[in-house]
């Protein structure tokens, strides 16, 4: 069997914002832009990388979710603890001080972990956690 990670979906609630901090702050290239209803998803991806993508979409745009779900997930998001993703890199003292200089929402410097991973945290302009793993 022969499978990978396409693509993995964050919620946003300003595609503008998001479309700044995925393309400007952390330098990936954008590959789809799609409105629809006066909604919009975004792909974007590292550059070089076709194969891995993340979708920037509106919050709770699917017809089957309630209110209430709807009234949650933006209070989750609010608070920062509805969506993330792991992403990685040779050099997290660089990537740190370059979102850092971008005026990404630090969540975490860099740090040892006890398990055994160097990693740093930011969140994006919807709340979403970035984590960012340095590779061995």
């Amino acid at each position: 069997m022969d499978l990978t990670i396409h693509s993995s979906f964050l919620p946003h609630d300003d595609p503008d914002a998001a479309l700044a901090f995925y393309r400007d702050t952390l330098g990936f290239e954008v590959r789809n832009d799609v409105g629809y209803e006066g909604m919009r998803w975004i792909t974007v991806g590292p550059v070089g990388q076709p194969g891995t993508s993340i979708v920037l979409h509106p919050p709770a745009a699917d017809p089957g979710i309630t209110e209430d779900e709807r009234r949650t997930i933006t209070e989750m998001m609010a608070k920062g603890t509805y969506g993330g993703i792991n992403l990685s890199t040779r050099n997290l003292d660089e990537v740190f001080t370059r979102l850092q200089a971008g005026d990404a929402d630090v969540v975490q410097e860099p740090t040892d972990q006890p398990y055994g991973v160097r990693d740093c945290a930011f969140r994006d302009p919807a709340g979403n956690m970035i984590r960012i793993q340095e590779l061995g």
